[in-house]
């Protein structure tokens, strides 16, 4: 039997706000773009910007105004542009897309409504639980819009998003012990937060005692990889890590190349010179295991991460059953914390945000890069489907599991037990690594 979670209670002030803020962060991604780049070559891994704005408004209307409360279409024909379920990826670029004038008008009146429709009253907690599910969606949304645009290599984006602290803080070597024991993987369902089907629900799970990184792998630890020739000796990878060498060619992470004073790396638009002390960021499943061959190492598995980030130290030493929502507490993310949000257009050095290291001593835990684990995402026991069934369900067996936020994934969506999942090749998505000893 699958438990009922908590009611989800949110004010229609602090709903809205956040679909505004959403809404602001996306006016920024497609901000100076004209039509042949919001539309941008045909890749397997992204999509044309102009159909995924227009996406975002048809999601917003679907899951509320028209699911929720029989609302008849704001746009003719929308379903047969922008239902990501029904219309296949290869012919989103073929497809009579509104320009974008009209396709922000179509935003403006989706968003009006939503608005309305809470007008003078505040939201029961199922549509409390729908209003932050469109938000989230747009949020992940703004973040693939920023990965696209280093992936097309656009001009960076303006963000509004603060900028605080330390960025050139130096490395932050070594591992920290964590204690064996029962860990609770997963979200509990007294949670008074909105909480994900794939999080659904805390379970035990054994680990025994392991030690790992205080950071994640740095590009200078990366680059020791490299220039040693690990990516052409096979011995540091597996089969299927063999198969995606060899169909991609690579011989070093995607956006960096050698320059007159060695390595330098694409930051959207620009080649800079690859700092030693951030964390290396666009490598995939298959590149963070060879590294971890090479040094003898290995992912941690997702249990094993969420320990680290946010289970108490017992009284023993061992793993206490209650968990942080957060590594550092239960207060809401800041740029004080942890690097999110967007603010730094970028890394920070992986010694930087001390104040949000985690009951273990690991930091970094949330943002600056997702982090791969070694689990393969699967759901947990007793899964249902919530009201958007194609978010988690069709991707189970075939994506692996990252953890923790990267520096463009937006604070009030990611918690500690909030679960990424991508293909093991995606170098494009802000993913990066730490590991285990053996």
């Amino acid at each position: 039997m699958v438990t009922p979670a908590a009611p989800h209670k949110a004010s229609s002030a602090e709903l809205l706000t956040a679909l505004r803020d959403a809404r602001a962060r996306t006016l920024e991604l497609v901000e100076g773009l004209d039509g042949e780049a919001l539309m941008g070559p045909r890749l397997s891994m992204v999509n044309p910007l102009l159909w995924e704005i227009g996406h975002l408004a048809w999601f917003h209307e679907q899951f509320v105004l028209r699911d929720l409360d029989g609302h008849p279409p704001l746009l003719e024909g929308a379903d047969a542009l922008y239902d990501s379920a029904a219309v296949a990826h290869a012919t989103r670029w073929d497809l009579p897309l509104p320009g974008l004038p009209d396709t922000l008008a179509y935003m403006d009146r989706v968003q009006s409504a939503l608005a309305a429709r809470l007008d003078g009253r505040e939201p029961a907690p199922h549509e409390a639980y729908l209003y932050r599910l469109i938000g989230f969606h747009e949020d992940m949304h703004g973040e693939a819009f920023t990965y696209t645009r280093q992936t097309l290599a656009q001009p960076r984006p303006s963000f509004a998003a603060p900028c605080v602290g330390e960025a050139d803080a130096g490395p932050w070597p070594g591992d920290v012990e964590v204690g064996g024991g029962t860990l609770w993987l997963g979200a509990d369902p007294e949670a008074r937060r909105f909480v994900f089907d794939n999080e659904k629900w805390a379970h035990p799970v054994e680990i025994a005692p392991f030690r790992i990184a205080r950071a994640p792998v740095t590009n200078a630890e990366f680059a020791r990889f490299v220039d040693e020739g690990g990516y052409g000796d096979t011995a540091h990878w597996d089969e299927d890590g063999r198969a995606w060498l060899a169909a991609s060619g690579a011989t070093h992470p995607v956006y960096w190349r050698r320059g007159a004073d060695g390595w330098e790396i694409r930051v959207f638009d620009r080649y800079e010179a690859l700092a030693p002390h951030r964390p290396v960021i666009h490598v995939n499943w298959h590149e963070a295991r060879a590294w971890c061959r090479w040094a003898g190492r290995r992912l941690p598995t997702e249990a094993e991460w969420e320990a680290a980030a946010v289970a108490g130290r017992g009284a023993d030493g061992g793993l206490a059953r209650i968990k942080r929502t957060y590594p550092w507490g239960e207060a809401a993310p800041d740029p004080i914390l942890a690097n999110l949000d967007g603010g730094r257009l970028g890394c920070v050095d992986v010694g930087a945000h001390a104040e949000g290291d985690s009951p273990w001593g690991c930091r970094q835990m949330m943002g600056n890069v997702w982090e791969w684990t070694e689990s393969a995402f699967l759901p947990f026991p007793g899964f249902a489907a919530d009201a958007y069934r194609d978010y988690s369900e069709p991707s189970f067996g075939t994506r692996k599991v990252l953890r923790g936020g990267a520096w463009a994934t937006r604070g009030r969506m990611v918690t500690a037990m909030y679960r990424n999942f991508f293909g093991p090749d995606r170098r494009d998505v802000f993913a990066g690594f730490r590991t285990v000893a053996l």
